[in-house]
């Protein structure tokens, strides 16, 4: 049984610690947008232009797993992403309000991982769903929303699977070193 008011009581830390992932992570989704330039006129040169997004997606989709792994508490995922959004809107990020609604789908990918063990447990199990729940809604989105149902069916299992390895390693092994450096530095106090 989940104890509910553990998981959906935010504590000011809790609000604190969101606030701050989604101000630092909203900066980097600002800055990575430079990066995503770059890599798409690269790719573009050997018609793999669509490529870079996939690629960057993780490192966009980074503040909702590190909510929810620090806090550990229902909803902490779409929060941070959402205010990562917000921030890299706010910054004069490329892609204007659609920031925003990027990190809330992108959030709700993420606490969709969690979401279905209960919330109960918050290691790599839970990661590695929330990576592949964040994969697939992420994309169903791009399918929909970004132009991808135009692509041939060999050019989105790519597509895919490059959105897979970039949410894997940005969202699943960063978050974890990440999260672990956090609990060993005693920053975080659990009672």
């Amino acid at each position: 049984m989940i104890d509910k008011k553990a998981n959906i009581a935010y504590s000011i830390r809790d609000i604190a610690f969101i606030a701050l992932i989604g101000i630092f992570c909203g900066v980097i989704f600002f800055t990575t947008n430079i990066s995503y330039n770059f890599l798409t006129a690269a790719l573009t040169t050997i018609g793999l232009g669509p490529v870079a997004n996939d690629l960057l997606l993780g490192l966009w989709m980074i503040a909702g797993p590190l909510g929810i792994m620090l806090t550990k508490k229902i909803g902490s995922s779409v929060l941070a992403e959402t205010l990562g959004g917000f921030v890299e809107m706010v910054l004069g990020g490329q892609f204007g309000a659609g920031a925003i609604i990027s990190g809330l789908t992108q959030g709700i990918g993420t606490e969709l991982g969690f979401t279905l063990t209960g919330y109960k447990r918050f290691g790599k199990f839970n990661l590695f769903l929330s990576c592949i729940t964040g994969t697939i809604v992420t994309f169903i989105w791009s399918y929909f929303n970004e132009g991808y149902a135009k692509y041939n069916f060999s050019f989105l299992i790519l597509l895919f699977i490059a959105r897979l390895v970039s949410i894997s390693f940005f969202d699943g092994v960063l978050v974890y070193w990440i999260n672990q450096l956090i609990e060993k530095s005693g920053i975080i106090r659990r009672s």
